[in-house]
């Protein structure tokens, strides 16, 4: 490989490479003298980083690899404190239990069509009914406008809120301001991010499979931090789960920096 044409003083700032295709250009400027730190699976021997952060799920091992069982996110207690200050005067209107609903999209893993929104719109509206919860929603940009629509038909105000996509994005608000949260289990970035609150999370089924999903799933139940979602409130004592700190902390350390994380 032609050198990359780096910057002369690139070894005194490290390099943080993602994924798969990102590992490879990393790997290629660590031969070149950087110092790299690969982020998610490279697909590559993790000794050819000085440093990998990856899930469980992704099963690889080596001395300089750190393993979390959460995606790394940005939702820390400060973020969710500004949003609650934002959001909980929004969403006031809404019955106590809030039940914050994060609903993603189908993938190459998972279906949510039609026929899966359908149930999950079934079992939220049994939900607000028998437990008289409010529901605040919000669907992300993977979400099959059918889903969207069959559950703004199904959950009606004044009990539940659906964002519709215009003005200021409410997912930090949901996650800040909820009771309880219930999650698709299409994205791990979702749940790591639900389990970093201090509401317990309810992780809706999906039909499809994936090993890596399962893992992480397996993970966070063995944890007691996610249960799964039956169309009804479940609610238990739950304490935030977040290993990007530890992270971090393995970052510092491996750049010879001390100090707090925080």
């Amino acid at each position: 490989m032609e050198p990359l044409g780096l910057p002369d003083d690139y070894r005194e700032h490290p390099v943080i490479s993602i994924g798969g295709s990102g590992g490879a250009v990393g790997a290629a400027l660590r031969r070149q003298g950087a110092r790299v730190i690969q982020v998610q699976n490279p697909r590559l021997p993790p000794s050819r980083f000085d440093l990998v952060i990856a899930n469980r799920h992704d099963r690889i091992t080596g001395p300089n690899v750190i393993l979390t069982r959460t995606a790394l996110h940005g939702v820390t207690p400060d973020v969710l404190a500004q949003a609650r200050l934002e959001w909980a005067p929004r969403l006031a209107h809404l019955p106590r239990p809030l039940v914050s609903v994060l609903v993603g999209g189908g993938n190459g893993r998972f279906r949510l069509g039609a026929a899966e929104g359908a149930a999950l719109a079934a079992q939220l509206t049994t939900m607000m009914r028998r437990d008289r919860v409010g529901i605040a929603l919000t669907p992300s940009r993977r979400t099959d406008p059918s889903v969207i629509a069959l559950l703004q038909q199904a959950l009606p105000g004044p009990d539940a809120w659906i964002w519709d996509q215009t003005g200021p994005n409410p997912y930090l608000g949901l996650l800040a301001c909820a009771d309880a949260i219930v999650v698709t289990m299409d994205s791990v970035s979702m749940i790591s991010e639900a389990v970093a609150t201090t509401a317990p999370v309810m992780v809706a089924a999906l039909p499809g499979k994936s090993r890596r999903i399962g893992q992480f799933l397996g993970d966070l139940t063995q944890a007691g931090r996610i249960r799964p979602f039956g169309g009804r409130l479940d609610t238990w004592s739950a304490t935030p789960l977040d290993d990007t700190a530890m992270a971090a902390q393995a970052v510092r350390a491996c750049l010879g920096l001390g100090g707090s994380t925080q």
